[in-house]
């Protein structure tokens, strides 16, 4: 069945604004500035602070369900699931695990490259497989775990890659492989915050948008209280700030004012977030949970061949068998194998019609895949 414009916008839409997430943030990392007191120049490694930045883009996902709401009271013929009543704290212990999962992502992607980075996010599918068979008592098909084994053996490869690659003076090698570890451990608080969302909040009928707008609403507010105490509190060799500390605002924001450029980045970090999630809900409204995947898939390309293109990374042949390990490991696990054989052998699969999402009710995916 061919794409109408509508649907082929949201294709693009997710996949562009997937990657200036991730390229966004890497790019303002890049940059170098003075900073308050006449400080020497140094590069903008505020991970904390962008953060703040990427949930109060995905706090603007409320206004965008409120929006489509009192859109879809106005048209008395469009059926709209009413949303059941809910506690708002339901969401603050995935809130906790996004904050503290995101977190520690822009700290390793002042650390590694960005392809490896959104390579390495691969791992999710491992914890998240694990963890739903211990927490949630669900069995794993026999594709799944061929999945996961997949997973595992492409981030090998990726890992490999990043070892024998060649390391500037801003990427030594300690550091890339510390922060390919911590971009590993964020999957598992990920994980974990999947297995909460979907063990305490899916039962409520809460659509995605407002789960993601709620905690982008927790993550926002405990966060910025945060950067208070993280002010004053030392951070060694993790931190990228002059004075040492785990992370200084008041040095972020004079080098903003000396960069504005850096502000355009952070924009563009904010704002992507935002439509990045509407993109991939309605993408899977839609189209299917199925396409989201493969352009989720389709966006490491995008980021990888930028960041090769504008020098950010040296090129390794490892990585194209480690991504194509890793795409392999992502489509067994989630069944695109079985959706390709049923296309061969039937055409278009009757069963793909389940993976459709109303924008205001419906079957649902998971809440928060872009922090």
């Amino acid at each position: 069945m061919a794409w109408t414009k509508y649907q082929l916008f949201l294709a693009g839409l997710m996949l562009v604004t997937g990657s200036i997430n991730t390229l966004s943030a890497k790019w303002a990392d890049n940059f170098v500035a003075p900073g308050c007191g006449g400080s020497q120049q140094h590069s903008f490694q505020h991970p904390f602070l962008q953060a703040v930045g990427m949930f109060l883009g995905e706090f603007s996902c409320l206004a965008a369900f409120y929006l489509l709401r009192c859109r879809a009271a106005g048209h008395p013929d469009t059926s709209v699931d009413p949303q059941q009543p809910f506690n708002p704290l339901l969401f603050l212990p995935p809130a906790l695990c996004d904050m503290t999962g995101t977190s520690i992502m822009y700290v390793a992607l002042n650390m590694t490259s960005a392809s490896s980075f959104q390579m390495l996010r691969g791992a999710v599918i491992i914890f998240t497989g694990l963890f739903s068979v211990t927490f949630l008592g669900r069995r794993l098909a026999l594709s799944q775990w061929l999945g996961i084994l997949a997973t595992i053996a492409g981030l090998v490869v990726v890992g490999l890659a990043d070892l024998l690659s060649k390391h500037d003076s801003q990427h030594k090698l300690s550091e890339v492989i510390t922060g390919d570890l911590l971009i590993i451990m964020a999957q598992i608080i990920v994980s974990i915050q999947m297995v909460l969302e979907e063990k305490f909040v899916y039962k409520h009928n809460v659509h995605p948008l407002r789960a993601v707008g709620t905690e982008g609403l927790f993550g926002f507010v405990i966060l910025s209280l945060l950067l208070v105490p993280m002010y004053y509190i030392p951070a060694g060799s993790f931190s990228g700030n002059p004075r040492g500390m785990l992370e200084d605002a008041l040095d972020a924001f004079c080098q903003v004012g000396r960069q504005p450029l850096i502000a355009l980045a952070l924009l563009g970090n904010i704002s992507s977030i935002a439509f990045f999630n509407f993109a991939g809900i309605s993408v899977t409204k839609e189209l299917s949970a199925t396409t989201r995947m493969v352009l989720d898939s389709l966006r490491t390309i995008v980021i990888w061949a930028l960041s090769l293109t504008l020098g950010w990374e040296a090129f390794h042949p490892l990585q194209i068998l480690g991504f194509l390990i890793l795409l392999t490991g992502t489509a067994l696990y989630n069944g695109l194998h079985r959706l390709l054989l049923s296309r061969l052998s039937r055409g278009r699969p009757p069963a793909e019609e389940g993976e459709h999402e109303r924008l205001l009710g419906g079957p649902r995916t998971a809440i928060n895949d872009a922090s």
